[in-house]
């Protein structure tokens, strides 16, 4: 009997161990929140929960970004059925702003030596939005925060102190506030210090066994990794641009087909990429009105009036197109620059090109004679045609005066096949 007992312990024992394997997920986000990092760490979670692991790391290193996306993120984080560590690494990294949010949502909260967190409150706002409507979102992120730290049991105050006041902290100070849990050198040492430790999922309670875990990295995809790249507002602006110049081109020069395709290709994703990001309309708008005025400009001899006017419109646009908090989600102003420099360029020799069109004589048609020399080969007279030989070809000429053989004269116009001249 007492033998059945144990073996039905032993049993238990190794049923448990085998509950929640000893490995651990990792998934790196070293960027801006944004709609593409809401979407990487959702199929983190769910790529932890189908395989049974014992927990999923999030190596987080923001400067901060989207609140949109940073509730998602923190309502994964709340629901999932595994335990999640959010570790502020390497060394000199940041959970500033959203990052806070996100490090306080977590089951276990841990710091690398060297690294802050703090600074939530909500920035790039002012001028956009009037005092009652920021206070508003400023009361709104502070429930929001206030409601993390009071299920994660952390520092009430801090967190809201966090966002009404930006306060900041390092990893020891934070640590000592309650903010965090533990700090640690490196993945080993966290997972040395989170050992043994009961935390609460949306399943119930689990006891983490860490002892021999391996760290397996979670993969991203290959759509992963292309939101990434086009979410970045430098780029969704260099894609609206090669859009607008490809079109530009096509239009100046019908039937290239090259560029008009690769404009188009490059507005589709260009739309795409910025309906992930924050747009403001009112820059869209000053864009739109620029790509407009350019038109204008390749139909219309303005002499280059309204590719000024398109320039303006398009700096103060680009200016405002992205509607984000902090420097860090702004489309960056040497690029705007250098963009307004090449569109220059580009006008510039368009209207060159145009003006000089418009003294040169044509190449076609009975125009095309006009200003030539020519030889009298029959005597011209006012009442009566006589012949000339211009660029080797005989043609009937007309003259107000008597023009001899053998006289040199100068095409004044073209009349079907009649040539106006007059003697040189």
């Amino acid at each position: 009997m007492g033998i059945s007992v144990k073996l039905v312990a032993i049993y238990i024992i190794i049923a448990f161990s085998f509950a929640y394997s000893s490995d651990f997920g990792l998934v790196k986000i070293n960027s801006a929140i944004t709609p593409s990092s809401s979407s990487r760490i959702e199929k983190a979670i769910k790529w932890a929960e189908s395989t049974s692991l014992g927990g999923l790391i999030i190596q987080l290193n923001t400067p901060g970004g989207l609140l949109e996306s940073t509730r998602e993120i923190v309502q994964n984080i709340l629901n999932s059925n595994v335990p999640i560590i959010v570790y502020v690494s390497p060394r000199g990294a940041r959970a500033a702003s959203a990052g806070v949010f996100i490090t306080l949502s977590a089951h276990i909260a841990v710091m690398a030596p060297g690294t802050n967190i703090g600074a939530a409150h909500p920035v790039g706002l002012q001028g956009s939005v009037d005092s009652t409507m920021l206070e508003k979102i400023l009361n709104d992120a502070t429930a929001f925060i206030r409601s993390i730290a009071q299920q994660r049991n952390r520092n009430v105050d801090w967190s809201e102190k966090a966002v009404r006041e930006s306060i900041s902290s390092t990893e020891q100070e934070a640590l000592e506030n309650g903010v965090i849990d533990l700090i640690a050198t490196d993945i080993d040492s966290l997972l040395s210090g989170i050992h043994s430790r009961e935390i609460t999922t949306a399943k119930g309670k689990v006891t983490l066994s860490t002892r021999n875990a391996k760290v397996i990295e979670y993969e991203p995809t290959f759509r992963d990794k292309f939101l990434d790249l086009i979410t970045n507002p430098n780029i969704a602006y260099i894609l609206l641009l090669i859009g607008i110049y490809g079109i530009l081109f096509e239009l100046y020069n019908p039937g290239s087909i090259f560029p008009g395709v690769v404009g188009a290709l490059s507005l589709i994703l260009a739309a795409y990429s910025l309906q992930m990001l924050p747009v403001n309309y009112a820059g869209l708008a000053l864009i739109i009105l620029a790509i407009i005025l350019f038109l204008l400009e390749i139909k219309i001899a303005s002499y280059g009036l309204l590719t000024i006017g398109g320039l303006i419109s398009l700096f103060i646009g680009s200016l405002m197109l992205i509607d984000a908090p902090g420097e860090f989600m702004k489309i960056s102003l040497s690029l705007i620059i250098t963009a307004i420099v090449v569109t220059f360029i580009f006008f510039t020799f368009i209207i060159t090109l145009g003006v000089k069109a418009q003294f040169r004589r044509k190449s076609l048609g009975f125009e095309s004679l006009v200003g030539l020399e020519g030889r009298v080969i029959e005597d011209i007279y006012p009442d009566r045609k006589g012949k000339i030989l211009v660029k080797g070809e005989i043609w009937n000429a007309i003259s107000d005066q008597i023009i001899s053989k053998d006289t040199t004269v100068i095409v004044e116009k073209a009349n079907s096949f009649t040539l106006f001249v007059k003697p040189k």
